[in-house]
């Protein structure tokens, strides 16, 4: 059985290398601005680029990159373990 994941919209701030791949340095949602301290995976689908991150506040994020509309999506969420 699929269970359907909500997505959420975020706003991503890249470098982009010598080999003009762009990887996430800053994303913003909600209200909040994390900073990316380790890109710990990355990945390719057909229609997205996936990322896993770690962020300045120890949680892991795994984002994702629409190719084909441009639009940077949430797609997991862990805290940080305390």
């Amino acid at each position: 059985m699929k269970v359907k994941v909500p997505i959420i919209e975020i706003k991503v701030a890249c470098y982009a290398g010598y080999r003009a791949e762009e990887t996430p340095r800053i994303i913003w949602f909600q209200s909040r601005k994390i900073e990316v301290e380790k890109v710990l995976d990355r990945w390719l689908d057909p229609e997205h680029r996936y990322f896993k991150l770690l962020g300045d506040d120890g949680a892991i994020y795994i984002i994702r990159h629409d190719m084909n509309t441009r639009a940077w999506e949430l797609t997991f969420y862990q805290e940080a373990r305390s």
